[in-house]
């Protein structure tokens, strides 16, 4: 099985922000095989949203993402840049 984690994560954060067309989610290489980087663009009040205080929502993010990874037996790994 095969899942697209950068489609996961871009539909997983469209609906939390208000500038939804302006969200992208890239998926960068690593070093390792097993190893995931997806970094989040937004807006930067976008960003603040799904950082969340005391970076709550982002972790919450990242916790329905290691479910998806795991299908893959993959560590995933996800950065927020404000653009």
């Amino acid at each position: 099985m095969d899942i697209n984690l950068e489609n996961v994560l871009l539909n997983l954060v469209r609906p939390m922000c208000k500038d939804a067309d302006a969200v992208m989610v890239k998926q960068m290489d690593t070093i390792n095989e097993n190893e995931v980087l997806l970094y989040v663009y937004a807006p930067s009040e976008d960003i603040a949203r799904l950082i969340g205080k005391q970076g709550s929502m982002a972790s919450s993010i990242r916790q329905m993402l290691q479910v998806a990874s795991k299908i893959e037996n993959k560590r995933i790994s996800i950065k927020f840049e404000a653009i």
